[in-house]
């Protein structure tokens, strides 16, 4: 069967193509959730393809339709629209009331009222925006009914496919309207106790149609709406060779065997300031330097920051910003949802061919985040579609306090292949910052500890450290010789 286009590339993906032709669909949400956008949407994608298109409105009126079209950058001049409210003197003055319209004394003079209209236009495509409307008067439900079932038989003899708008004002959904159509939309929007509404979407049922089940999020953007659909890892699987992804600095690529492999996920974590974001940046500075394409999408910082704190480091992240080989994604918690964080994350791996990318940190995807409840799942679902296309992943995890025993409010230790772990210790009166590998699903690794420095002229690794005492409590102190100890570098060091 060819299918036809909704106007919304996301919603044609989660339908795995469009919608059948020559159906009704119902189309439901609550008031402000985007179903008239998506309406629209609809009727200007039959336009585009030189289909004649009807816009039946009991709700709303003309200038309201423009005026929706307009903060889009649409016009309805080439949609045909079927107002009411301009049509009241259509059942002649004798009916006319003091209080309602004409054409609100009887359902059935509506219904009719539509299907002459649908007559006249000959549409391929019909919005009937809103059955509330009808619902109310109708004043009964059996009646209500009736009238929905008489429209979906008219229907079925005319070249067309009709969306039915419901907003659910007064009643819930309706089970009995859900058997009559093809398929059934919802909307749903959901506003957090900070920050900005959002919005999901799910396809209830479509029939004889595989399409993506459950919830998809989506934004209301100048164009339309912006649908992500879910992310299922599974269905993104590329070739790859699993070779380790060198930093230049050979001591700290011993520690992991070489390097993580491509298609794994390393975890940084430590204490705030133990050098977690700046083993990150070394990574992506060297992968930039052999002409990888790498991204950042930063939670915390801002971009000048990074980029000054790089700098300092002898890290000129600029130069590849510059040259396209690195992008840098400013991201605010208050905003994004898991879906849009998804789909950004695939554009940079399909549309850029990112070959390494690093999520800084997870304690800023978790407070954008702060009311889902499968956050790990969505955070596992995205890590494996990232293994599945060999790109080497670096997840920075601050953990709470500087010192003692320390904990973290996202435990995704078990997801990554090998975990990175950071810790000050104190020696010769100094504060000093020790790493260590946990844990190397890819391969062999050391499990010494070692000393490491940061400073101008970049980061070094120091010989393994041997004794130590308290490593387990969380504040380990150096209590051996003084010579394995790094020292300041001089200018000719």
């Amino acid at each position: 069967m060819a299918y036809i286009s909704t106007g919304c590339a996301g919603l044609d993906e989660i339908l795995t193509g469009g919608l059948p032709p020559h159906r009704m669909y119902l189309l439901e949400g609550a008031p402000g959730a985007g179903k008239t956008t998506l309406a629209m949407q609809f009727l200007r994608a039959g336009v585009r393809a030189g289909e004649a298109a009807l816009y039946v409105t009991l709700s709303e009126t003309r200038e309201e339709l423009v005026m929706v079209a307009a903060s889009h950058g649409w016009s309805i001049d080439d949609i045909h629209v079927f107002e009411f409210g301009a049509v009241e003197g259509m059942l002649g003055d004798d009916r006319a009331q003091s209080i309602l319209h004409p054409w609100e004394t009887e359902l059935s003079e509506t219904v009719r009222l539509v299907q002459a209209e649908v007559e006249r236009v000959r549409p391929r495509r019909v919005v009937f925006d809103s059955l509330s409307e009808m619902r109310l008067l109708a004043q009964d439900p059996l009646r209500y009914r009736r009238q929905v079932l008489a429209l979906k038989h008219f229907f079925a003899d005319r070249d067309c496919t009709v969306l039915l708008v419901d907003d659910l004002s007064g009643s819930e959904a309706d089970s009995h309207l859900h058997s009559l159509c093809h398929g059934v939309i919802s909307l749903e929007r959901h506003t957090l106790e900070f920050g900005a509404a959002r919005r999901r979407l799910q396809v209830q049922k479509l029939r004889g149609v595989a399409f993506v089940a459950g919830y998809h999020d989506f934004e209301i953007r100048t164009g339309g709406l912006e649908v992500y659909p879910r992310l299922i890892a599974a269905r993104h699987r590329v070739p790859f060779a699993g070779e380790a992804v060198a930093s230049g600095v050979p001591e700290l690529d011993a520690l992991l065997g070489g390097g993580p492999l491509r298609g794994t996920t390393t975890l940084l974590t430590g204490p705030a300031g133990s050098g977690k974001t700046t083993i990150a940046l070394q990574y992506l500075h060297t992968a930039c330097e052999r002409g990888e394409p790498c991204v950042i999408y930063e939670f915390d910082e801002r971009i000048d920051t990074l980029l000054a704190r790089a700098a300092a480091f002898g890290l000129d992240l600029r130069a590849h910003l510059d040259s396209g080989r690195l992008a840098i994604h400013q991201m605010d918690p208050a905003a994004v949802s898991p879906g849009e964080f998804a789909a950004l994350v695939r554009s940079e791996i399909e549309g850029r061919g990112a070959r390494l990318i690093a999520i800084d940190s997870l304690n800023g995807y978790l407070a954008s985040m702060p009311e889902d409840q499968q956050l790990v799942l969505q955070m596992h679902e995205l890590l494996s579609y990232l293994s599945h296309n060999g790109v080497a992943t670096l997840l920075t995890n601050p953990q709470r306090g500087l010192l003692g025993s320390m904990g973290t409010n996202l435990d995704i230790s078990y997801v990554a292949d090998a975990v990175l772990l950071l810790r000050f210790f104190e020696a010769d009166g100094r504060i000093r910052k020790a790493i260590s590998v946990l844990k190397n699903r890819g391969g062999a690794h050391e499990d010494a500890i070692r000393e490491f420095r940061i400073d101008a002229r970049g980061l070094r690794v120091g010989a393994p450290l041997v004794e130590f005492r308290g490593v387990l409590t969380g504040t380990p102190q150096y209590v051996g010789g003084h010579t394995p100890l790094l020292e300041d570098r001089g200018v000719d060091a």
